[in-house]
Formats: C-alpha cells, sequence, structure tokens
C-alpha cells in the first residue's frame, strides 16, 4: 500500500529588500528542509540580490546568484497557497500586507547584514556579519516546522 504523501508547508520570507536575509531564509529552507516545506521570499521594497549574501551562501555551498528579489506583488501574483508569512525584519514586520486569516504570520528577526557591515574596516570583517545572520538563520531553519506551530499557535 502506497503512503499518501502530505503536500509541502509553504513558507514566504519576508524582509525589506529581499536582497538579503530572505534571500538565505528561502534557499536554506529549500535545501535543508526541501522534502517537506516549500520556501520563498519578498521584499516590500525589493533592492536585488546582495553579492555578499551570495558569497556566504556560496561557503556552504548553496548557489543563490540566479535568485532575484520580488517584490510582495510579484508573489501574491503567483496565488500560492502559503501556510506561513515571516517576517524577518522589524522594516516588514510593519509594512507587511495582509494576508488571508488561514495564513499565520509570525516575526523572527534577524540583524541586517549590509547595515552591519556598513562600519566594515576590511571585506573580510563585513563578511562576517553576512556569516554570522547566514549561521543564525541555518539554526532557525533546522527548527522548521515544530517551531512554527508553537510560534502559530502562540500569535493568534
Amino acid at each position: 500500500m502506497k503512503e499518501e504523501k502530505k503536500p509541502k508547508i509553504r513558507i514566504l520570507y519576508l524582509c525589506t529588500g529581499n536582497s538579503c536575509r530572505s534571500q538565505m531564509a528561502e534557499a536554506l529552507t529549500n535545501s535543508l528542509k526541501g522534502d517537506f516545506i516549500e520556501a520563498y521570499s519578498a521584499g516590500v521594497d525589493p533592492k536585488g540580490v546582495d553579492p555578499r549574501a551570495v558569497q556566504a551562501m556560496a561557503e556552504l555551498g548553496i548557489d543563490i546568484s540566479g535568485q532575484k528579489s520580488k517584490s510582495t506583488d510579484d508573489i501574491l501574483d503567483m496565488d500560492i497557497d502559503f501556510d506561513y508569512v515571516i517576517t524577518l525584519c522589524d522594516s516588514a514586520r510593519k509594512s507587511c500586507p495582509a494576508f488571508p486569516a488561514r495564513i499565520a504570520v509570525i516575526h523572527v528577526g534577524f540583524d541586517d547584514p549590509p547595515k552591519l557591515a556598513a562600519g566594515a574596516a576590511s571585506e573580510e570583517e563585513a563578511m562576517e556579519h553576512y556569516r554570522r545572520v547566514r549561521d543564525e538563520i541555518w539554526d532557525f531553519v533546522l527548527t522548521l516546522p515544530e517551531s512554527l506551530e508553537q510560534k502559530g499557535q502562540n500569535s493568534g
């Protein structure tokens, strides 16, 4: 008897520029949890994918150089039934568009690598910020989907 395959959990990671954190979260989720989670990302004001984010992910063997920054409108136009929207920065949290009530909107904040790297004395020092945040996102992704179910219940 063949087991019925459960549909994948669909997550939208939302950030301001869809250039760094949300791109890394999308790629890490699809890489680490792709068997049962389908991740997307968007920004409230898309800026293009950050080259340092591309580099930080390449260090893990994950290529995001072909990913594009998308607006929330771009994603909404795709008509995907998301289970969760996860805002990754306070700005996206405050300007998050309205989603149907059945979609759990959860905030999981991470530092902004480009902002932290702006004062770096060297490229290596700048990259340290990207690597730290990437690794924090990695740690968060490893808790999926259990942590979402818990946060979703706490957000209502």
